[in-house]
């Protein structure tokens, strides 16, 4: 793994394609990503972008982007009207190409930093996507700044499973971030449960059931149709699909997208979403 500093010009990138619907900008306080080496990383569809890979293994890298909360403080102003005048609301998706909470995050504080002058300079609201239990490390700071922004969590969990065949393990075990979505929702902020991309769920039942007591709402993504490129080309060319197929054949499918969309809706009656214009609704709980 090799880790890297840099000071950066800019923080807020103006959203275009999947993200267009969901926010008005997109913030990444890392390039890189540390998860990458376990199952999250395998089907993740960072790994396809040359312009955020620069051409390195996905996994193999993590970059501080250790000025990121003064660049968000110098791009503030500028950014925000240019919203307010083209998108109507200045959102921010933190983050869509990286995981806010990995690992160096706990040396590093990048993310807090970012958070902390958040609370200074709110945007009109913030959604919050991870793949870490490791979230609910700054639950000290969400009540405030839920106070100044509308504050949403999207916490990936695509699974009941920790393991595919093949495959490295889970870097946040199931459980760990289905609790994680309890504590969130119960200090009274908006929970999203993305199951994206899909994996083979043991059993769906008792995995909605669960969900459905920690998060408002849930959004289901299929790699097909998810990933960016006709028929989940990217992600057919790694080993996500195959280690797929081994549990349940069908899995590789939106037949069986649709099949687990109907149990979510008997859990999550009318607050379910389906691909990226799930990641765009707010549902009403």
């Amino acid at each position: 793994m090799t880790i890297t500093q840099a000071t950066i010009s800019k923080i807020l990138t103006r959203t275009s394609g999947y993200l267009k619907p969901v926010a008005s900008h997109s913030l990444q306080p890392y390039r890189g990503c540390a998860l990458g080496n376990s199952l999250c990383g395998v089907g993740c569809y960072v790994q396809h972008n040359f312009y955020l890979t620069h051409g390195q293994p996905w996994g193999s890298f993590v970059e501080a982007r250790v000025n990121a909360a003064d660049a968000y403080r110098a791009d503030y102003e500028r950014e925000k009207r240019w919203a307010h005048r083209n998108r109507d609301q200045f959102g921010i998706f933190m983050s869509s190409s990286t995981e806010p909470f990995q690992p160096l995050e706990k040396k590093m504080r990048i993310t807090r930093a970012v958070l902390e002058a958040m609370l200074e300079l709110p945007p009109d609201f913030l959604i919050v996507q991870t793949h870490s239990h490791h979230v609910v490390d700054y639950l000290d700071l969400y009540p405030s700044l839920s106070q100044k922004t509308d504050l949403r969590f999207n916490i990936s969990i695509e699974s009941d499973r920790d393991e595919l065949p093949g495959l490295p393990p889970a870097a946040s075990p199931v459980k760990k971030r289905i609790e994680a979505a309890r504590q969130l929702r119960e200090a009274g902020l908006y929970v999203m449960a993305a199951v994206s991309p899909l994996l083979p769920i043991d059993d769906p039942h008792r995995f909605f059931a669960s969900l459905a007591t920690a998060a408002n709402s849930v959004v289901i993504d299929h790699y097909i149709g998810g990933d960016g490129s006709a028929g989940g080309f990217r992600t057919e060319k790694t080993r996500l699909p195959q280690a797929m197929r081994q549990i349940n054949e069908r899995s590789v499918s939106l037949e069986y997208r649709n099949e687990i969309v109907k149990i979510a809706q008997s859990y999550f009656p009318g607050r379910v979403g389906v691909g990226h214009d799930g990641f765009a609704r707010r549902f009403l709980t």
